[in-house]
């Protein structure tokens, strides 16, 4: 297969161009016209994941002492948002010799610590900056300076649809990549993701974090128990890799509310709840169910449930109410045992169907310190 595809859950899927490689062409496509007068249809750039990417240079409006061209981001098979948008490098002489970069419209300045950039800088990681720094300087003439300004005429606008302004980049994108290539749907995308969020979270909030499973648990953290923003953040499938991530920020309380048909798993030691993964719901229901003295009719009624809606009424009717707060005591307890139990954990359980099932003394005296 070539480099510029992967497979993905059996899906063969196109990889795009990052921002990084995207900016990192505009920028070395304008150095170059500038300092050679040539035009140019396409531009050849090295990526850190050892590729050699070639790219359509457009709107290239040059003068005596300016050069300014465009080249358009491609994401590939991954549903990002700013497929399709076109990232400007402008090329000026400069007085000193070597590469000078700078941003204009678009580009997000980070405003909060947390990420790998500096407050008050532009928001162009590392890893892109470096490479539009050695492109550029790949084709400067010895001895010659050039001034190179990056722009997204759309980033202000894409950049209120990103968790940018909850990152602390505001103002627009930020310049990413940390291989060049964009993985389509990548788990290892949301991974990073997670990491800037929860890594945001212990810089802006002290407190516990809030780690909810999708968009229902944050409307609970955040219109029901009036959770600070800062402190929610939504995980997913990915509960052992947040915990991991928890552990290694020094958090000291961490409270998950999550759909009981996710966090049920993390009661039997599963960590990533994606159904791909482990699909044991009606397992760990059906034990929990004997625990509480069920029969095998009660048994069979379990394992004939579409749903987890479903389930929840059946054992609702077999141990009552009290009997989620006593799952959500062994998610709890799971989960703090997963963290070596250096860290307090408590759980809230809710379902789609009935809103609000459960959650354990921890879970309180966690939203007590709210």
């Amino acid at each position: 297969m070539s480099w510029d595809h992967t497979v993905n859950e059996g899906r063969r899927l196109r990889r795009g161009r990052s921002t990084g490689s995207c900016a990192a062409a505009a920028a070395k496509a304008a150095a170059e016209v500038l300092f050679s007068g040539r035009l140019l249809d396409v531009i050849s750039i090295d990526t850190p994941a050892g590729i050699r990417l070639e790219m359509t240079v457009e709107d290239i409006d040059q003068s005596l002492n300016r050069v300014i061209c465009s080249v358009r981001k491609d994401a590939g098979d991954d549903p990002d948002i700013t497929n399709g948008m076109k990232i400007f490098a402008k090329a000026v002489p400069a007085s000193e010799p070597g590469v000078t970069l700078t941003v204009g419209r678009g580009v997000g300045m980070v405003t909060k610590p947390g990420l790998q950039v500096e407050v008050g800088k532009p928001a162009i990681n590392p890893v892109p900056e470096k490479m539009i720094l050695e492109e550029v300087g790949s084709v400067l003439p010895p001895g010659r300076g050039v001034e190179v300004e990056i722009s997204i005429p759309d980033g202000e606008r894409l950049g209120r649809k990103t968790l940018n302004s909850k990152l602390g980049v505001m103002g627009g994108l930020s310049i990413l990549g940390t291989s060049g290539l964009v993985e389509p749907m990548s788990e290892q995308s949301y991974k990073d993701t997670l990491a800037l969020e929860l890594n945001a979270a212990r810089h802006e909030h002290r407190g516990p974090v809030v780690l909810v499973t999708g968009n229902f648990g944050r409307e609970l953290a955040l219109n029901h128990f009036r959770l600070p923003e800062k402190a929610v953040v939504k995980i997913g499938n990915l509960v052992g890799f947040s915990l991991d991530r928890c552990l290694e920020l020094q958090f000291g309380k961490v409270l998950m509310i999550g759909h009981i048909g996710k966090l049920i798993k993390v009661s039997a030691g599963i960590f990533n709840t994606h159904s791909r993964v482990a699909d044991a719901r009606f397992e760990t229901f059906a034990a929990r169910a004997a625990l509480l003295g069920a029969g095998a009719k009660t048994i069979q009624k379990l394992q004939e449930a579409i749903t987890t809606e479903d389930m929840v009424d059946i054992l609702e009717g077999l141990g009552g109410p009290g009997w989620f707060d006593q799952l959500s005591a062994a998610v709890s307890e799971r989960a703090a045992a997963y963290l070596y139990d250096e860290i307090n954990v408590g759980t809230v359980l809710f379902n789609f169907r009935r809103g609000l099932l459960g959650n354990d003394e921890q879970a309180l005296k966690i939203l007590e310190e709210f």
